[in-house]
């Protein structure tokens, strides 16, 4: 196990410095000069900008300030923000636990409910209980998420008055950070109608969030579920007289995990990406709304940092998942041995 970890932490490296040139090379490739963005309709003289330009170090060929950046990440500077000037790691750090209590809602709504969805459709294969289920699935799979977001928008917020509209809690509660996850703080504060507050507030984007994951998770389920469900020990079981629900939860389920643990992996690239409008539709202040706002503003830094650390974040989970395959199996694990 300690080898393969060893073996995967240097499989990031390559990805990592790609992953920066992507970063450092996407925000450049946005039309606008950060510096004439920042001084707004007021405009700038020349030799303002040309000052500024050589103080950031924008005046440089790109492979020089591309060289640049790198020797600041081996030093683990991410950078200073052009609008707030503030560093980009502590921005992040501060926003993120948003976005994550926003991520871990909306995969616990997906697999709450798509996996028990995959697991009946299998079970039910041809029946209109799986037409039905899988017909739901690829209608959730097709809906754009910002279309989606503005329909629950209007019937839970506008026609039946049940959810707040924007935001992650209501103005009038204050709850001290502890965690960074409102649900959290709010109780370990001991404040209920905070936590309801929060509560809320995260239904709507965790619905609006979670809904292409628990499309391809029920789907994926039920694929896998089929494919295990008629090996033979599948049917040795059951001659066994053993309860159905058994087999299906000790038996098929377990094998059934390899292929699902890599769509639950996959989807956590999709719940990142998916954040960004969601949190744009509801106002959540998370990694999302920023990099959106950082974009429009051109600031190269928060660009290229938030992007970095967000796949950094991918590819730690990535990696959790590659253990948990072998205590899915221990097969795998005993291969990787």
């Amino acid at each position: 196990m300690i080898r393969f970890l060893l073996l995967r932490l240097a499989q990031i490296v390559p990805a990592f410095i790609g992953v920066s040139l992507i970063a450092f090379a996407f925000i450049r490739l946005v039309p606008g000069d950060p510096i004439e963005v920042l001084s707004g309709e007021r405009g700038i003289d020349p030799e303002r900008h040309a000052e500024l330009m050589a103080k950031f170090g924008y005046d440089k060929p790109l492979h020089l300030q591309y060289f640049d950046y790198l020797y600041n990440l081996a030093q683990g500077d991410l950078g200073t923000s052009l609008v707030t000037r503030k560093p980009v790691l502590s921005e992040f750090a501060s926003l993120f636990p948003a976005t994550l209590e926003l991520s871990i809602a909306a995969m616990l709504f997906a697999l709450v409910l798509g996996l028990p969805a995959g697991i009946i459709a299998a079970l039910r294969r041809g029946k209109p209980t799986d037409h039905i289920l899988m017909g739901s699935a690829l209608t959730g799979y097709s809906m754009p998420i910002f279309w989606w977001g503005l329909l629950l928008i209007i019937l839970f917020s506008g026609i039946l008055q049940w959810t707040p509209v924007s935001g992650r809690i209501a103005v009038i509660h204050y709850v001290t950070p502890v965690t960074g996850f409102l649900l959290v703080d709010s109780l370990i504060a001991g404040d209920i109608d905070a936590f309801q507050s929060a509560l809320r507030h995260l239904v709507l984007p965790a619905i609006t969030l979670g809904t292409i994951p628990l499309a391809v998770l029920a789907r994926q389920t039920r694929s896998a579920m089929l494919e295990v469900l008629g090996e033979e020990y599948i049917r040795a079981a059951r001659a066994k007289g053993l309860h159905p629900w058994r087999i299906v939860l000790l038996h098929a389920l377990r094998n059934a995990l390899i292929p699902v643990l890599t769509t639950i992996g996959l989807q956590v690239g999709v719940l990142l990406a998916g954040a960004i409008l969601t949190e744009s539709i509801f106002s959540w202040p998370g990694i999302g709304k920023w990099l959106v706002h950082s974009i429009f503003s051109r600031d190269y830094p928060s660009v290229q940092g938030g992007l970095l650390l967000i796949a950094l974040c991918i590819m730690a989970v990535n990696l959790l998942v590659d253990i948990l395959y072998g205590m899915a199996d221990p097969r795998i694990r005993h291969a990787r041995e």
